[in-house]
């Protein structure tokens, strides 16, 4: 990787590890390979909303263009978000993509990903299934987002009436994660969750 590169990233891992941010156990930041080429991220959620008390591990990998291009970062706990793929992780992010300036750090890419989860864009989004029902049903969004919140990010159990709908279809011998896939994607109908994962 370019000089200018890993000087810049090792100054700025040592700005996340030193921030007020780290000490309150808030954003978190650790090397995947010696070389600062990957980079392993963790967000908390964010207070008063579905994702609180749950932690978010991310994927950052630093381009040789670092810093004059933005970082390629993705979700890799599975997360209930308009704008984050509940597929993949992908971010639909401005300043991971054209908004991008070379004055922002590693910190600030933490920080906005964990304002990003406290106030989505719906209107932006990455995820079409999520963003639909965040805004046709903000209740039962908040519901399936607190319990993939519980069943990926360790964060405090959801609602009993979802667990149960997941425990009953698994009963049946399907995945687990097939199962919160299809009930979260079909509005926690059964009988439309069952159609849809007897046909994959």
């Amino acid at each position: 990787m370019a000089n200018i590169a890993v000087q810049r990233i090792k100054r700025e891992f040592k700005e996340v590890l030193k921030s007020e941010e780290t000490s309150k156990n808030q954003i978190k930041v650790d090397l995947v390979d010696e070389n600062f080429t990957e980079l392993r991220g963790e967000i908390a959620g964010p207070p008063d909303t579905p994702y609180e008390r749950g932690r978010y591990q991310l994927e950052i990998k630093i381009p040789e263009t670092y810093p004059f291009n933005p970082p390629k970062v993705r979700f890799m706990t599975k997360i209930w978000h308009p704008n984050i793929s509940s597929v993949t992780g992908a971010i639909c992010l401005d300043i991971l993509k054209d908004q991008w300036a070379a004055a922002m750090t590693l910190r600030t890419v933490l920080l906005s990903l964990q304002a990003l989860l406290a106030a989505a864009e719906p209107d932006d989004p990455q995820d079409a299934v999520v963003a639909n029902q965040y805004k046709q049903n903000p209740e039962m969004f908040k519901q399936t987002a607190r319990l993939w919140a519980h069943v990926y990010a360790g964060a405090p159990v959801s609602s009993p009436e979802y667990t149960k709908k997941i425990e009953n279809l698994c009963a049946m011998g399907f995945d687990r994660n097939a199962v919160i896939v299809a009930l979260s994607s079909k509005s926690w109908d059964v009988e439309t969750a069952t159609e849809l994962l007897l046909s994959n």
